[in-house]
């Protein structure tokens, strides 16, 4: 990991910190710590419900950016494959853990020659279903057999806590193979009825495409890609549920509708009918979710759309959308078969006086 030649040098520094006492000091501040933030200039923070908040470390009025750079450092270790990302592309992915207490989702940057950390806190265990009161018609994915579930929403709106109480009921439930490829690892996942297998970007392979086609050769029943970020992977995802397997990815996008949008977008123009036709055959569920904050300020509570594959929805897909035939209008009339709206569960949330 290079250092830049305007950038402070840790031999001028402070003595470096004790990474694992300045991190169990920031998660001690509450349960509800959601992410950890290194930057030069200023004291560590942490986010709670949503807004950042200095954490006061003895010795530590402001961060240096030999500090920083220490603690990036520190983390990246002997990565080769971070330290190259960072020196080639000025911010690198990986995880991070310190035994006993807690793992992290960790990204590093460069930002005006010195660098930068953000840690998303990752709980101990994998979320259970019930952890998070999902609506009770998710628990259907379980029992699919073939298809692709798609949980979106914008980053930190909790796509990959909600993917992984999925997995959990599946891999409690259900006698499969279940094979993960993340980009980093998040949540440890212990074998339980089901045998899983976690791979990661970079360490296990070079990328979700390549995964993906593998996976298909490892008799798996579930695949959980952690993102759906290019057209290659989207292709192989399609292809994966058409041969028999259930396909469990996020998107960032904002809403169902959205998500069909981006899906169909990536691919070139020529292609659009037949795109449509294979996502309208092959989608069982589209999950989008935001997390807002509680009336009583204690957290945020999730607010979740659900499109489903019906034969009303999955001709709008297929045809494309016109007037008085959109998703939405599905979505708001298709209650009875466990679809909702997100502008329907605000109002829910407002009516119970938990927004």
């Amino acid at each position: 990991m290079s250092v830049e030649p305007n950038q402070e040098t840790p031999s001028s520094a402070p003595a470096p910190l004790n990474l694992a006492k300045v991190l169990q000091q920031m998660l001690e501040v509450s349960d509800k710590v959601s992410d950890l933030i290194f930057s030069p200039g200023r004291p560590p923070q942490g986010e709670l419900v949503g807004k950042l908040q200095p954490v006061q470390i003895a010795g530590i009025e402001k961060l240096s950016p030999a500090q920083t750079f220490g603690i990036a450092k520190l983390m990246i270790a002997d990565n080769a494959s971070a330290t190259e990302s960072l020196d080639k592309f000025g911010s690198a992915d990986l995880s991070f853990s310190l035994p006993g207490l807690s793992r992290f989702r960790v990204n590093i940057f460069k930002q005006r020659g010195t660098h930068a950390i953000v840690m998303r806190v990752i709980p101990p265990r994998p979320p259970r279903f019930e952890d998070f009161n999902l609506p009770k018609q998710l628990r259907e994915i379980v029992e699919l057999k073939n298809g692709v579930v798609l949980v979106t929403g914008p980053t930190g709106s909790g796509k990959s806590s909600t993917l992984a109480a999925i997995i959990d009921l599946i891999n409690e439930t259900k006698f499969y193979h279940i094979v993960t490829i993340e980009d980093p690892i998040e949540f440890l996942h212990a074998h339980k009825s089901s045998t899983i297998h976690q791979r990661e970007l970079h360490s296990d392979t070079p990328n979700f495409a390549l995964a993906l086609r593998a996976a298909l050769r490892q008799a798996p029943k579930v695949i959980l890609v952690g993102e759906m970020r290019d057209r290659e992977t989207m292709e192989v995802a399609l292809e994966a549920a058409e041969t028999g397997h259930l396909v469990l990815s996020t998107l960032h996008t904002i809403d169902a509708a959205k998500s069909v949008e981006r899906i169909i977008g990536v691919f070139p123009k020529n292609e659009e009918q037949i795109i449509r036709t294979r996502l309208a055959q092959s989608f069982r569920y589209i999950v989008s979710q935001r997390l807002m904050p509680r009336a009583d300020g204690s957290g945020r509570v999730a607010a979740i759309e659900i499109l489903k594959a019906t034969s009303r929805t999955k001709e709008y897909i297929e045809r494309g959308e016109s007037e008085g035939k959109s998703l939405l209008d599905a979505m708001e009339q298709g209650e009875v078969e466990g679809m909702q709206t997100f502008d329907g569960q605000l109002e829910k949330l407002i009516s119970r006086s938990r927004l």
